[in-house]
């Protein structure tokens, strides 16, 4: 059994303002960096061999501060960037609201059927969830691995480990500086002939 700590980033600016981030690089705020330290010192005794990261700043900048106080590494996995959200990054998710109404619920009701405009469909980061943790759980059948994602690729990983359905993106979203674990007993793969 592997026990993956899902490490959500600090907060940024534009976390604490009810901004869309999508694939834009924003550093942590002074609360995300404090966030960051914080998980830091809860996470010493749970024996993290490893530090894997999406490659927004965010991210990295909460995986970086991790790994120094674990004294471990931190590798980047390019696959796990964040959903591009287009046309709707640096939006305040009210201004979608009540710009946008029906397709605000849509994404709330069903994620799977919107794609922000000149953005990326679920289905897309979906794939490169499963994609990329397929690689990572061959690697790692045991032990304690961390993953720095933010939302809402973290919500895909716990659905991709069967934890569950999305639920509402738009409240995940605004999930930031915590943590998890997730224990996962890979199971066999059932094989033909």
């Amino acid at each position: 059994m592997v026990r993956i700590v899902l490490i959500r980033p600090g907060a940024t600016d534009y976390d604490q303002q009810g901004r869309i981030q999508g694939v834009l690089d924003v550093p942590l705020c002074d609360a995300g960096a404090h966030e960051a330290s914080r998980i830091s010192g809860e996470l010493q005794s749970l024996g993290v061999e490893v530090i894997y990261t999406s490659v927004c700043e965010r991210a990295v900048q909460t995986a970086s501060a991790v790994a120094a106080s674990l004294g471990i590494k931190v590798k980047r996995m390019e696959n796990m960037r964040n959903l591009d959200h287009g046309l709707w990054q640096g939006m305040l998710i009210e201004d979608v609201k009540r710009k946008q109404p029906k397709v605000y619920r849509q994404w709330q009701e069903q994620p799977d059927s919107i794609c922000p405009p000149d953005g990326e469909m679920l289905g897309q980061a979906r794939e490169r969830v499963r994609a990329t943790m397929a690689r990572l759980l061959k690697k790692h059948k045991s032990g304690v691995v961390a993953l720095v994602v933010p939302e809402p690729l973290a919500s895909l990983v716990r659905e991709h480990l069967d934890l569950g359905d999305l639920g509402d993106l738009w409240r995940a979203g605004k999930e930031h500086g915590t943590w998890e674990i997730i224990n996962f007993e890979s199971r066999p793969v059932a094989r033909s002939g």
